[in-house]
């Protein structure tokens, strides 16, 4: 078996395991599937190249490629931009449509139509108006090189997966030594009892919603700087992502990472063992089977 596919499989386990960790804390908190959470993956990644052709055409000397990586310093400062553009993004959908729901007591299967809906609005919209057509941060070419036991891997490749693991690290910290994360994990544990004991639920709520929006801001980017820019680039990463978010174990943003990361290895190794084909039928595969065997997760708890 080509050792290769390891490289692969951790890569794309890094931007899925990204996406799930908001994906799950969502859940987790609002209680609800939230559909819109891929979308928000391709707007982010589509504002952040929006502002890097502004800045690029601003400032041409930002565009300059940092050596080794293939983009320059508008990249990452674009990033900043997208992440920001992203969260405002998600709160004015949550004032506007799941807000409401919640505020009428709407049962748990409206809301999640709703997001369903909202999804498909946020994605036609965006094809209408950066059209269909693939876009790209950099057409700059990088040979990957020998990083040892038979495998390599291009400098952007590496940057990738180094900033997931201090982005996963730092949020980590931030949701299991900070007053903001005891508060988060008050609210998803009981949000009735957290709001007597003085807990701004409200507050809570919007924190959720500027982590996962903007980390899928992050997702995105670095999914469209190793591939490509469409406009259903998230819809087609929803199942991953979903499927990383329970077999992690909802709530749990080491297990939402390594969720992605086992989804990503096992999407890599079919591709190697059975066909590209077979690629996408592995998410559900394992949804299923964690469903089956252990619907807690990895590192959930079992219901009684």
């Amino acid at each position: 078996m080509n050792p290769q596919a390891i490289v692969e499989g951790v890569i794309a386990g890094s931007t899925i395991g990204l996406g799930a960790i908001g994906l799950t804390l969502t859940y987790s908190i609002l209680r609800f599937a939230n559909f819109t959470h891929g979308d928000f993956l391709a707007w982010g990644a589509y504002f952040t190249l929006s502002i890097v052709g502004f800045l690029g055409g601003m400032l041409a000397g930002l565009g300059a490629p940092l050596k080794p990586f293939s983009f320059g310093l508008a990249l990452p400062l674009s990033v900043l931009g997208g992440m920001v553009l992203t969260v405002l993004l998600a709160l004015a959908l949550d004032r506007v449509l799941f807000g409401r729901l919640r505020a009428r007591g709407a049962e748990t299967i409206i809301i999640v139509m709703a997001s369903f809906g909202a999804s498909m609005a946020l994605r036609s919209l965006l094809e209408f108006i950066y059209t269909a057509r693939p876009e790209y941060y950099t057409k700059a070419l990088q040979i990957a090189q020998p990083i040892g036991f038979g495998m390599r891997a291009t400098p952007d490749q590496l940057f990738v997966i180094g900033l997931t693991a201090v982005l996963v690290a730092g949020l980590h910290l931030m949701v299991t030594r900070s007053a903001t994360g005891r508060a988060m994990r008050a609210v998803a544990e009981n949000p009735a009892l957290a709001g007597i004991y003085g807990i701004d639920v409200g507050q809570v709520i919007r924190v959720t919603w500027v982590i996962g929006a903007a980390l899928a801001c992050v997702a995105g980017v670095m999914a469209g700087l190793l591939v490509q820019i469409r406009p259903y680039m998230g819809f087609d990463l929803l199942l991953p992502l979903f499927a990383a978010a329970i077999l992690g174990g909802i709530g749990s943003i080491p297990g939402a990472m390594l969720g992605g990361l086992i989804i990503g290895l096992s999407e890599a190794f079919a591709v190697q063992i059975i066909g590209a084909e077979w690629r996408a039928a592995v998410s559900f595969i394992i949804l299923v089977l964690v469903l089956l065997l252990r619907p807690q997760g990895i590192f959930g708890r079992k219901v009684e």
